[in-house]
């Protein structure tokens, strides 16, 4: 079940990166911290990069056996399968809200904003998947099912699979984030700097 210790990983990766966020934007808020733009604009490509492309490819796979081996959980799977298809407009709308308060930084209630409802529903979802969806994977798939799965997860870890084009390293990335990000999420704050 090495599949689902890369899903559970990855979901701490993400609900840290989302906690991270709406806690700066909240001290922002309440002017105890300057507004890193550049780390803001950072962390909402990780979420678009990591979470929405990197990381429910990999749910889908998981998701699409438990279909074949069960009608259990059938609604589940079918709001989740909606939820994935629906990434790319949601993300767009908090990048939208981004890249308005990059040129404006009078604009930042109205990305506050858009990240809650982007955090909002994330939070939801991850919680569908952990309390609905995860279980009935464990529950249904039978060994052979989770070697497969095993081997189609270290593939696309490794760059060869579930994907093209050149690959992000996401683990610096987020070690990078989190230098960035202040106390007590990070280390920072410091200044995001590109490169």
């Amino acid at each position: 079940m090495e599949a689902l210790h890369i899903i559970g990983d990855e979901h701490q990766s993400l609900a840290a990166i989302l906690h991270a966020i709406r806690f700066m934007l909240k001290e922002v808020a309440a002017g105890r911290l300057e507004a890193d733009r550049q780390l803001f604009r950072a962390m909402v490509h990780y979420l678009d990069a990591y979470a929405e492309q990197r990381h429910h490819p990999k749910e889908d796979l998981l998701f699409e056996r438990l279909a074949q081996r069960s009608d259990e959980g059938r609604e589940a799977l079918a709001e989740l399968a909606v939820q994935h298809a629906a990434a790319p407009q949601r993300i767009a709308v908090l990048q939208a809200a981004l890249a308005d308060y990059l040129a404006d930084a009078g604009r930042f209630a109205a990305f506050a904003e858009a990240f809650e409802h982007y955090a909002d529903f994330y939070r939801q979802h991850m919680l569908l998947e952990e309390d609905v969806a995860l279980p009935l994977v464990r529950k249904h798939l039978s060994a052979e099912d989770w070697a497969d799965l095993d081997a189609a997860f270290r593939a696309e870890m490794a760059g060869k699979a579930l994907g093209d084009g050149e690959r992000e390293d996401f683990a610096a990335l987020f070690s990078k984030l989190v230098d960035c990000a202040p106390a007590p999420l990070g280390f920072g704050p410091r200044p995001w700097r590109d490169g």
